[in-house]
């Protein structure tokens, strides 16, 4: 589990509304939300750029026994998964809180702190599309073609 906010009372449900209302402070709008085993998606439209995270959040059974092996009642599994849970929505409070103030305070421009999270036409992230790509281009020595605003092939680290 993360260190920061690993002992918050916070609920996760909490912790989503504070998001939410940082985001429309910010300007944010048109909002999606949805949780599955292990994870949770948060979106929202900013910019006239549309936005998500994935929060990977633990599985129940990840929490069948103590950090000294052995095991957890119902309950005491059930707590633990819960508090973790809080911490990853916390986190992802502070991130995206940072984020916004960095866009507003002008350190940042929101396509930079956004950019992996923006959400392409076919459905994917910026970061989707570009990972694989990122680590061709340091497996291979050259940045592909497909890379935008890039004309040919440029040894990496020889600018």
């Amino acid at each position: 589990m993360g260190q920061y906010a690993k002992n918050t009372n916070v609920s996760s449900e909490l912790s989503r509304l504070e998001i939410e209302k940082i985001l429309i402070k910010y300007g944010a709008d048109n909002f999606v939300y949805a949780t599955m085993n292990g994870k949770a998606l948060i979106g929202f439209t900013m910019y006239s750029k549309q936005v998500k995270f994935i929060l990977p959040l633990p599985l129940k059974d990840e929490f069948e026994l103590t950090n000294t092996g052995r095991k957890r009642t119902e309950n005491s599994q059930y707590e633990a998964w819960e508090q973790a849970c809080r911490q990853r929505w916390r986190a992802l409070k502070l991130v995206v809180q940072a984020k916004l103030e960095a866009v507003e305070c002008g350190i940042s421009e929101f396509e930079d702190e956004f950019m992996a999270n923006i959400v392409l036409p076919d459905g994917r992230t910026v970061g989707d599309f570009m990972k694989p790509q990122i680590e061709q281009a340091y497996i291979g020595g050259k940045i592909p073609k497909l890379l935008p605003m890039l004309d040919g092939e440029r040894q990496v680290g020889n600018d």
